[in-house]
């Protein structure tokens, strides 16, 4: 019996060794599978997270407003809006409310794309370009440039006669740097990141703070905040670095590509040409150093009928009728573009439109201007005469035009014609064309992320300075640059 009961427990023990034998076989079978799933796992986490950010990567690369998005500032209307509405009280001497229409254009002379366009109105024609830029966004998080859609030249020219006050003058000015300075944009880079259109020239916003109330214009630009700005003009100072000139309004505003190679083959086609060269405009008789009159008198009395004059003195329709000016051009293979009451001059953009070789006089009129329109090389463009040897009476004009090679005349006329589209404000945006508004875009969020990456470095080293020395943003961001 004993023997018996020790065999049964014998028996039990070896079966229950058995049963725990096969339970750890699985066990370990199944740790070991999962040990080998969760390998793998882990393996495939950093590939699909790599692929998770090629795919991000990819998607930004595909985004064709990537770096380009603009948000624009919603300003109170009496920045904008309400300069237009009242627009007869722009000016004391003519009625300014023709100009306004089409968007800026202002009144249309025919069915295509011409219209009579005024030379100050380019901070109308770019905002309103602008409401239709690809790349306007809502919001300014996403933005690489903020845009403030304020009409200063229109603003300041109701002031700039008429004994106003300084106080008068500096007003809206004031306002607008006030208005921006609260806005929570503003502080993300100081206005770094800010651009805006003044549509008329840089001295009209030059005027100092304490200089007396006679003194020119308003002071926009020393402003501390329109320091910190982008400014885009029609004349720029060759002593600041914040506004840049971009070019005046023409009489062309194509809507399409064919309209600009049509206009380019018929220009092209006016190779032959009735007049050596041409002045449009009226003499400076009290400017020192003006060199109108002498070129008004050498046109007059050129000989063979080689000058064509439009004298503007008396300002009858010659002068003011576009299809005037633009006809006259085609006509010249030369067209002279001395100083007037500044250095530059809505005729040279006139004068490019219609194939039309601009001569300058003096650097400031275009090779210190207009650096993202026109080519470097200004002799691929254009002709330069010293203004000595006209003041001097030892250069005669059409002595030396005439000595310039028909294959040079060829070859300067067609740089010109290739530069129509960068000097045009079209009516939206051209398929294969960069015009005056794309160019200048571009142009300004380039400088305004060279801004960024100086910004982030100026963060950085107060950052490092405020570790090592507890002393770190203590000084101005205007000091970095």
């Amino acid at each position: 019996m004993v023997f018996c009961h020790c065999h049964k427990y014998i028996w039990c023990i070896i079966s229950a060794t058995f049963i725990l034998f096969c339970l750890s076989l699985h066990t370990y079978h199944y740790l070991s599978s999962y040990s080998n799933t969760a390998k793998q796992t882990i393996r495939l986490i950093p590939v699909m997270n790599q692929e998770r950010a090629e795919k991000r990567l990819i998607n930004v690369q595909e985004d064709p407003c990537s770096g380009r998005y603009i948000y624009m500032h919603d300003l109170p209307a009496r920045f904008n809006h309400d300069l237009v509405t009242k627009c007869h009280t722009l000016s004391q001497w003519f009625d300014f409310c023709p100009y306004v229409k089409n968007e800026g254009f202002g009144p249309r002379l025919n069915e295509t794309s011409w219209y009579a366009t005024n030379q100050f109105m380019l901070s109308v024609i770019f905002y309103n370009r602008m409401k239709k830029y690809e790349c306007l966004t809502t919001s300014s998080f996403i933005a690489s440039a903020i845009y403030a859609p304020f009409f200063p030249g229109l603003e300041v020219g109701r002031f700039l006669w008429g004994g106003f006050n300084s106080s008068v003058k500096d007003a809206a000015a004031l306002n607008f740097s006030t208005w921006l300075r609260r806005k929570p944009e503003w502080s993300r880079m100081f206005g770094k990141d800010h651009f805006f259109v003044a549509g008329r020239i840089t001295w009209d916003f030059r005027r100092l703070r304490n200089a007396n109330s006679k003194s020119w214009g308003n002071a926009l630009l020393n402003l501390p905040e329109a320091k910190n700005m982008t400014m885009l003009t029609i004349e720029s100072s060759p002593y600041g670095s914040n506004d840049f000139a971009i070019p005046y309004p023409t009489f062309f505003h194509p809507s399409s590509d064919r309209e600009v190679i049509e206009w380019q083959q018929r220009v092209r086609k006016s190779t032959r040409r009735r007049y050596l060269f041409a002045f449009g405009g009226a003499p400076r008789p009290n400017m020192t150093g003006s060199v109108r009159g002498e070129l008004i008198s050498q046109c007059k009395n050129a000989i063979g009928n080689s000058c064509r004059l439009l004298n503007c003195l008396h300002k009858d329709d010659l002068c003011n009728s576009p299809k005037n000016i633009i006809k006259t051009y085609m006509k010249s293979d030369f067209c002279l573009q001395p100083p007037g009451d500044s250095y530059t001059r809505k005729s040279t953009f006139d004068s490019i439109l219609a194939g039309c070789i601009p001569v300058f006089f003096h650097p400031g009129s275009a090779y210190i201007q207009y650096l993202w329109h026109f080519p470097k090389n200004y002799t691929k463009y254009s002709v330069f005469i010293p203004m000595d040897g006209i003041k001097n009476g030892s250069v005669n004009v059409r002595e030396l035009l005439s000595k310039i090679p028909d294959s040079k005349v060829f070859a300067l006329r067609e740089e010109v014609i290739r530069l129509i589209p960068r000097i045009i404000y079209a009516q939206n945006k051209l398929e294969t064309f960069e015009d005056a508004f794309d160019v200048s875009v571009k142009m300004v969020l380039r400088r305004i992320e060279e801004a960024r990456i100086r910004f982030r470095q100026w963060k950085e080293e107060s950052r490092r300075k405020y570790y090592f020395t507890g002393k770190g943003e203590d000084h101005e961001w205007d000091s970095y640059f």
